[in-house]
């Protein structure tokens, strides 16, 4: 794992703002700024509601924040109008950012209409214009490195639960992100399928890829993450090195929320 550099040593990738969300009268989030850099592996933790999942769809927009701003690798996203009116004001750009950030889902999102192998090919093909012989191979590598190329020519419904998000992985992979955002990647899976899907991002977090992930599973946000960030009704309480933020708690709402996850 890389160290988090200090601000001020280079630009971050990510850099929230003050980010408010609302969904009708539930204020979701409630001003939360923080900034990822190079290499580093962010985990978000904190209970259901919390406003995890919210943050992170707010990074690449599929969620509009009222209030704040969304910068990647210094450039801040382009929004227009004010609280509930707030839109995308620019979608060329936000096409280009979003090619720069990988998603994974919760639900795997695959199409059932369409191989493995073209899942992941897609969006270099459809969305960066590449060629699709370098596409291909790429895409080939991809499921070769999540340890699928197997399955390149099956279809999702052909594949385990794990299998199927290992195959979202290597979609997110294939466009060559800056940064990956992960979603609960493993909420939806068995133990045994949630296993091979951790092992998985566990090697791009070795490979010094810049994360930010949302995850219920403390030990393995212990093990993988150089900075750890743990939500409350939408702020944030705490945050610091895996030993700051599991060793050393601070928050008394923190110290509740780690017992609790022990005792699941």
């Amino acid at each position: 794992m890389t160290q988090t550099q200090p601000a001020g040593a280079r630009s971050p990738v990510v850099q929230l703002q003050d980010l408010h969300k609302s969904f009708g009268a539930l204020e979701v989030l409630k001003g939360v700024s923080f900034a990822a850099y190079e290499g580093e592996v962010i985990s978000l933790i904190g209970s259901s509601g919390s406003g995890k999942s919210t943050l992170l769809r707010c990074i690449n927009m599929l969620e509009v924040p009222e209030r704040g701003t969304v910068s990647i690798d210094g450039e801040p996203i382009k929004l227009r109008g004010e609280g509930n009116h707030r839109r995308i004001a620019d979608e060329e750009q936000i096409r280009r950012i979003r090619s720069e950030l990988g998603m994974v889902f919760q639900s795997f999102n695959l199409w059932a209409h369409m191989t493995i192998l073209q899942n992941v090919m897609e969006a270099p093909l459809v969305v960066q214009k590449r060629d699709r012989a370098e596409v291909e191979r790429e895409a080939l590598a991809m499921l070769d490195k999540v340890g699928i190329a197997n399955k390149a020519m099956s279809y999702p419904a052909q594949l385990s639960g794990g299998q199927q998000q290992r195959a979202a992985i290597a979609r997110a992979l294939c466009i060559n992100p800056r940064v990956m955002l992960f979603d609960e990647p493993t909420s939806a899976l068995d133990p045994e399928l949630e296993v091979e899907v951790l092992r998985v991002i566990k090697v791009l977090a070795d490979e010094g890829r810049t994360m930010i992930m949302v995850t219920h599973d403390m030990e393995f946000a212990r093990s993988v993450s150089d900075r750890v960030i743990f939500l409350h009704q939408g702020c944030i309480e705490e945050e610091g090195t895996p030993g700051e933020v599991f060793n050393s708690t601070k928050s008394a709402r923190l110290r509740q929320f780690l017992n609790a996850a022990q005792h699941d």
